[in-house]
């Protein structure tokens, strides 16, 4: 595969994350009956089920594990096989679930992969721009990345930015971090920045916030930044946001299972980046439950979701297109078709859409990597139109 970026480590990230597309976003295959996981620090059932396309209720029963019995370092734990069927004592309603993957009889696959009509791709020339080397519109307000941070950069206004009594707006972004900058500083005026990237496959992302604390440590670390860039000592985090491209939405699916994000977060939005594995023939929704509970107060107006899906189809596990479709069916809805627009970004050509309350999908054709790298362009739109009206962050500006 051919580099767009000999020497720039974004491009080299982008062409990585395709390849991780096609080949491993989720991490681990399927174990095969009999192997073991090593708990290791930081691990969680979810992380661990996540990362082995199980779910958390069949680990629990292969392991005799009672629920809310926490795990420990070092303990083995059996991962089941791909064909492990939980015991139970109506057979009819475990043979739907395993079905249905959702826990209700419906028959036949539950979402289908992408049709062959979607398997288009785009030249650069064709989209007028190279979605994975974008020109750098540069930092706006904004200050140059700093790594005061528990983890990861944030990019904080030159001046203002937080409210009289020390509230500020922040979204912490996962994977790709200089790429949504690109996009952030065109529309956002205030609200802080954090960028995480932790390499390759969303496994690194979930482990790294397996442990309950670990949110709440970087949301307290912003926070003593904010306090020592502003002078206010009571600067403290207002709205909240959880946004990621690709692999990086293994840390949003371990962040919103925490009881902290749970009321913390009011944001998530993700960009060609939501993955599981299948029960038999259908998905496997209980590896994103966390995602589906998101949807459904979106759905209600409690929170805002966006979700949008390329039309690649991944070796051996769901593609973005099904999971997209799933959260869609789990609040209630089907997806309807669209027509291409012209004013969406990068030569994108979008296939259907559902909105309902605060919950939004978009769906595109293509399955090359350029196609992936062009839901970034999406950042800017989501942005302006949704997330910037949404919390009225106070403004920034440059220091003159």
């Amino acid at each position: 595969m051919r580099s767009y970026a000999a020497g720039t480590r974004l491009r080299a990230l982008l062409l990585a994350a395709f390849v991780v597309t096609l080949g491993a976003l989720i991490g681990a295959p399927v174990a095969a009956a009999g192997r073991t996981h090593t708990v290791a620090a930081g691990n969680s059932l979810w992380s661990i089920a996540h990362a082995h396309h199980v779910s958390v209720d069949a680990l629990r029963e292969i392991n005799g594990l009672e629920k809310g019995k926490p795990i420990r370092i070092g303990q083995k734990l059996i991962i089941p096989s791909k064909g492990w069927k939980k015991k139970s004592s109506s057979p009819r309603r475990a043979n739907a679930k395993l079905a249905d993957g959702v826990g209700r009889k419906r028959s036949g696959t539950v979402i289908a992969k992408p049709p062959p009509w979607t398997q288009v791709q785009k030249s650069a020339k064709e989209r007028g721009v190279n979605p994975c080397n974008t020109p750098d519109p540069g930092y706006g307000v904004y200050s140059h990345w700093d790594r005061s941070v528990s983890m990861g950069q944030m990019l904080v206004p030159e001046r203002g930015g937080i409210a009289s009594n020390g509230a500020f707006d922040v979204m912490f972004h996962f994977h790709g971090h200089e790429a949504v900058r690109k996009e952030w500083v065109q529309v956002m005026h205030g609200a802080v920045l954090v960028g995480i990237d932790l390499g390759i496959g969303s496994g690194p992302y979930s482990h790294a916030f397996a442990a309950p604390d670990t949110f709440k440590r970087l949301v307290e670390s912003v926070e003593k930044v904010m306090a020592k860039k502003t002078g206010k000592k009571h600067a403290h985090v207002r709205h909240v946001g959880l946004s990621a491209w690709s692999a990086g939405y293994g840390a949003v699916g371990e962040i919103l299972q925490q009881l902290y994000a749970k009321k913390l977060v009011d944001t998530v939005v993700l960009l060609d980046g939501l993955h599981c594995g299948y029960i038999g023939r259908s998905l496997d929704a209980r590896q994103i439950q966390p995602f589906i509970d998101f949807a459904k107060l979106a759905a209600r107006g409690k929170k805002y979701m966006f979700v949008s899906h390329s039309s690649i189809i991944p070796p051996g596990y769901a593609s973005t297109t099904e999971t997209s479709h799933l959260l869609i069916r789990e609040v209630g809805g089907h997806f309807h078709r669209a027509h291409p627009r012209p004013g969406d970004p990068m030569g994108m050509d979008l296939i259907g859409r559902y909105d309902r309350g605060n919950f939004h999908v978009r769906g595109y054709a293509g399955n090359d990597k350029m196609d992936h790298c062009a839901h970034v362009g999406l950042y800017h739109d989501v942005l302006k139109i949704h997330v910037r009206r949404r919390w009225h962050s106070p403004r920034g500006y440059k220091k003159h």
